[in-house]
């Protein structure tokens, strides 16, 4: 197949929703789930999809099983009656993912949430994929360990959602996104067949390592149920220090320089603007502001190791020191305390100071760290052309690419959102960077994979969709058509 026929390759549609058949099948699935395991009607559609970019529900049906037995009796169900399946986790996502219509079944993993065993010896947890975040990274610290994942919605999202959009988050600089942190996984396919691929072995190179299938497929391709955790022993010390920068040149320096001198120590290297630092330091917001808001850039640097706590700490702060003296940085703070690291973290953590300025639009953004200045540039100039009053306001890990950006302009109409995503979409696309680094596509970004992906990788991905997933009635319409 040559690549320019790759987007016309033949794919079964998606299953159409169809309120009749989801109907008929309520019987049967409050057989296979029990006593409230079935939620109906008024009772799904005012729980929302949750998250600010999910509409409210229209599904009159959402499945809550409470073991894999139960999800995969609700799958053959589904699959034989061709009912589309919507699954939730958290209901965290910015993608639209959460969204189902009338004549649609939701699955929530809920109540599959159990830490089932951490194994402290080989440092590895088995946990269901309902479980949050923050509940996995609870259970690590009771027994001496450490699971790197880390963002914001920790209390609420979970970590079967985690794999399913192979999230990113604060450390991938030091630890890499989900995928690196997951040795197995068991699933559920759309025709309900269990695979149970649970490995517990760092090196296992026997025939295809297929949790990579499902990691980061949003759903598409299969259901994850329960997940086998790569744990890391705990930091004997962290610091944290934000600084504010004169240029981007120095940011770079500082990337690196920092790196260096801590022999890979350093965790987390946050980039924010200054028009997010002002943002988030002054009223309404109520974080404190550390260092003057008339800086270019502003940086939140954490650092974590082993050994004498005190020796890490001077280490930390002699490499700030020298960066200070090189004229890289223009003012430093470091926390001196946890009480202190936390405000510090608060402060980048603030995006939802951006919520109460409407409307705006969220992107999630990855391209070369070189390329970040001009194409920020770029992007505002675009925005004011046509609207001379656009604010524009830019975060992100700046260690691994990833930049989120906000933007405030326009009436908020479909038109005016469509030209605000040519213009942070479309310069993209000459220096190799990508529409989504760690939110996914869902429903929201789908128009623009072939920004990122091009035709021969997409017909790839449609023929692993029609392998796994011939119906089509898993997450229809998620990532394309």
């Amino acid at each position: 197949m040559r690549p320019h026929e790759a987007q016309t390759l033949a794919i079964a549609p998606a299953a159409v929703p169809d309120p009749e058949a989801v109907a008929h099948l309520r019987p049967k699935l409050a057989e296979v789930l029990g006593a409230g395991g079935l939620l109906l009607d008024a009772d799904v559609r005012e729980r929302g999809s949750g998250g600010r970019y999910n509409p409210p529900l229209r599904a009159s049906v959402l499945a809550r099983p409470a073991n894999t037995a139960e999800l995969a009796g609700v799958m053959r169900l589904c699959h034989e009656a061709r009912v589309p399946v919507v699954v939730h986790g958290g209901m965290t996502g910015l993608v639209n993912a959460c969204e189902a219509e009338d004549g649609t079944v939701v699955v929530s993993l809920e109540r599959m949430n159990r830490i089932e065993r951490v194994d402290a010896v080989q440092r590895v947890a088995i946990v269901q994929a309902g479980a949050t975040l923050q509940s996995v990274q609870e259970a690590a610290q009771a027994v001496g360990l450490f699971f790197p994942l880390d963002l914001g919605a920790r209390g609420s999202c979970s970590v079967g959602g985690n794999a399913s959009t192979n999230a990113g988050g604060n450390r991938v600089i030091r630890y890499g996104m989900m995928r690196d942190m997951i040795l197995g996984l068991e699933v559920v396919l759309a025709d309900g067949t269990v695979l149970e691929s649970l490995n517990t072995l760092i090196k296992n190179n026997t025939g295809y390592d297929l949790k990579h299938v499902f990691i980061g497929a949003e759903g598409t391709l299969g259901i994850i149920t329960r997940l086998s955790l790569r744990l890391r022993e705990s930091a004997a010390w962290r610091q944290l220090a934000l600084v504010s920068l004169p240029d981007f040149e120095a940011v770079q320096r500082t990337l690196r320089a920092v790196d260096r001198g801590l022999g890979g120590g350093m965790s987390a290297f946050e980039v924010m603007w200054p028009e997010y630092y002002r943002l988030v330091t002054e009223p309404p917001a109520t974080n404190r502001r550390p260092l003057p808001a008339d800086a270019a850039f502003y940086v939140l640097i954490e650092a974590e190791g082993g050994g004498d706590v005190l020796a890490g700490r001077e280490r930390f702060e002699s490499v700030i020191g020298e960066c200070l003296e090189a004229g890289d940085l223009v003012d430093a703070a470091i926390a001196q305390n946890e009480r202190e690291a936390q405000d510090f973290w608060a402060i980048r953590d603030d995006v939802r100071q951006m919520w109460r300025i409407q409307p705006i639009q969220g992107f999630d953004v990855s391209l070369p760290i070189a390329e970040m200045p001009a194409y920020i540039d770029g992007v505002r100039a675009r925005l004011r052309a046509r609207w001379p009053e656009s604010r524009l306001f830019v975060l992100g890990h700046l260690g691994d690419g990833n930049l989120h950006v906000t933007v405030n302009a326009g009436s908020g109409s479909d038109d005016e959102k469509f030209a605000i995503e040519q213009m942070v979409y479309e310069p993209l696309l000459p220096i190799g960077g990508a529409v989504s680094a760690e939110h996914g596509i869902g429903l929201m970004k789908k128009a623009w994979l072939p920004a990122s992906r091009k035709p021969a990788e997409i017909a790839a991905m449609r023929r692993m969709k029609m392998a796994f997933d011939p119906l089509g009635i898993l997450n229809p319409g998620r990532i394309f058509d």
